[in-house]
């Protein structure tokens, strides 16, 4: 049996674990004005917490860029927060890429999460990467930039070892933290986290955590990221009714506390969340963690 001062010493590590945490959050343009409410609602919601930066996605040919460039200057204006947008080379010359970085710089843009992108209906082959993008960024400006990792191997990469030396090509560029694809099984991570040391790469990894609120979606998105959804959170969704959100919320919240909860003991400091532009499971896990609404952890 377990005493009171071992119960008592339990949760102070645990709570030591959680200490001096940072959160980042992620968002993507709106595309109706029912979805830019949506929006900044949870920016309004979640801005409080003072997390490192507020991210803001960028579509390649979806005409989003505009959209982003607005989402982007605005958080940064109104709430305090860094404001990080993705960029992406796929879709645009060195010169515009060039141009659009000068004009995040003059606004205040410190920090450009650089990408390629996806690739073009029937395109096979791009002139830029996300380390050509990266380079270019750094001759533009001292930025500190954020590339994307794959602890599952990127869907196009030919095997895990090539992924990761692209990875490595990204970080001798001039990129200083990399942003991972969402996963389940921290396990996954931490391999990674290992082989990336080995491999010489010197970057910050910081887990990307998407808080399931929709199973289905889920199952979707993971298809085409080659994410494996483990048999444990199959079975926890299994049986739910369609419009018992409320429980899946609650599932979604503990399946992300478990994940940060291990990876934390392991010496994780900073989280990525996917808010999907909803700011409710963020926020709650945000204040499990201790990070609260007064700025406090």
């Amino acid at each position: 049996m377990v005493s009171y001062a071992q119960g008592v010493d339990a949760l102070n590590q645990s709570l030591s674990e959680l200490r001096d945490i940072d959160v980042s959050f992620e968002f993507f343009p709106p595309k109706s004005e029912k979805m830019e409410q949506t929006l900044w609602k949870s920016v309004e919601r979640l801005a409080p917490l003072k997390p490192s930066y507020m991210s803001v996605t960028y579509g390649a040919n979806s005409g989003e860029r505009d959209r982003t460039h607005d989402v982007v200057k605005r958080i940064q204006q109104q709430t305090g927060v860094a404001a990080v947008p993705h960029l992406t080379c796929v879709d645009a010359s060195r010169d515009e890429l060039k141009q659009i970085a000068k004009d995040y710089w003059d606004s205040g843009i410190r920090r450009i999460v650089a990408l390629r992108g996806d690739l073009p209906p029937g395109v096979q082959k791009t002139e830029m990467y996300a380390s050509d993008l990266v380079a270019l960024l750094k001759d533009v400006a001292d930025f500190d930039i954020s590339v994307a990792a794959y602890p599952e191997k990127h869907p196009e990469a030919p095997n895990a070892q090539f992924d990761l030396l692209n990875l490595k090509r990204k970080a001798e560029a001039g990129a200083s933290e990399a942003i991972t694809q969402f996963f389940f099984d921290t396990s996954v991570f931490l391999r990674f986290r290992d082989r990336a040391a080995a491999a010489g790469i010197d970057l910050d990894l910081v887990p990307g955590i998407l808080p399931v609120t929709n199973y289905q979606t889920l199952v979707k998105f993971a298809g085409f990221t080659n994410v494996h959804v483990p048999g444990f959170l199959h079975k926890m969704f299994d049986g739910l009714d369609d419009d018992d959100q409320a429980t899946r919320n609650l599932i979604g919240a503990n399946i992300a506390m478990d994940q940060v909860k291990v990876l934390a003991k392991e010496g994780v400091k900073h989280f990525h969340f996917y808010t999907l532009n909803r700011s409710e499971l963020s926020y709650a896990i945000c204040h499990m963690l201790g990070v609260r609404g007064n700025g406090t952890k």
